[in-house]
């Protein structure tokens, strides 16, 4: 199953080892998400490091793996579909990760209840993907 992986996911999976990061790691899952992401963790990467308690050697080994595991799509990619994802994300900061999911015609997965609040993108939380797989 192909999903589209916000930031607050990876941001979870990052500040706990927990059953988030364990998800990540399902071979069922096509995992993907715009470059942006990338952007993301650098912007919220102190943050992150006070937050987990991990050192700089960590981090990166940790963006390696995840790298390794995401799909990441470039802008260029996802250009097309920006305008149509602008008029459905309830949150702006999210519009990239709702062109990818027009562009890729899957669901998003994120714990941001918000962006429910729409009807043309699925939205899953990690509550929603412990079912899929129960």
């Amino acid at each position: 199953m192909d999903l589209v992986v916000d930031a607050n996911i990876i941001f979870a999976s990052l500040i706990k080892d927990s059953l988030t990061a364990e998800l990540l790691f399902v071979d069922r899952f096509h995992l993907h998400a715009p470059e942006f992401l990338l952007e993301e963790l650098d912007k919220y990467r102190a943050f992150l490091l006070d937050k987990t308690r991990r050192n700089d050697e960590d981090f990166e080994e940790f963006l390696r793996i995840i790298k390794r595991r995401l799909t990441l799509v470039p802008k260029e990619e996802i250009a097309p579909f920006l305008d149509k994802a602008r008029h459905i994300s309830p949150d702006p900061g999210d519009t990239p990760y709702f062109a990818l999911a027009l562009k890729m015609g899957c669901a998003i997965w994120s714990n941001d209840t918000i962006l429910k609040n729409q009807s043309i993108v699925a939205v899953f939380s990690t509550k929603d993907i412990l079912e899929m797989l129960a």
